[in-house]
């Protein structure tokens, strides 16, 4: 997740991760976890802001799909996260 959270297409898009957080260490897990700014995350969102301007433009419909095509590697893997179990087999 880091090695994607990290890439340049995901940062020239989105910035960074977005979403509401825990101020206190998660229940159960360690405080001095190499993971702990991703566990206090209580949802993850990435998000593109578009102006009006860009939006309305000719060339709206290509920013959109770079968009998603950036989005995509985080797709995936959150999708392959939430539909596996701890070993990796399908839910």
């Amino acid at each position: 997740m880091r090695k994607i959270l990290k890439s340049k297409n995901f940062i020239s898009t989105f910035g960074t991760l977005q979403g509401e957080r825990l101020k206190t260490t998660p229940k159960g897990f360690d405080a001095e976890s190499k993971a702990i700014d991703l566990l206090r995350y209580k949802q993850f969102l990435v998000i593109r802001k578009f102006t009006d301007n860009e939006v309305l433009s000719d060339d709206f419909l290509n920013e959109a799909n770079k968009t998603f095509k950036h989005m995509r590697p985080f797709f995936d893997y959150m999708s392959e996260v939430l539909t596996t179990d701890i070993n990796g087999i399908e839910i």
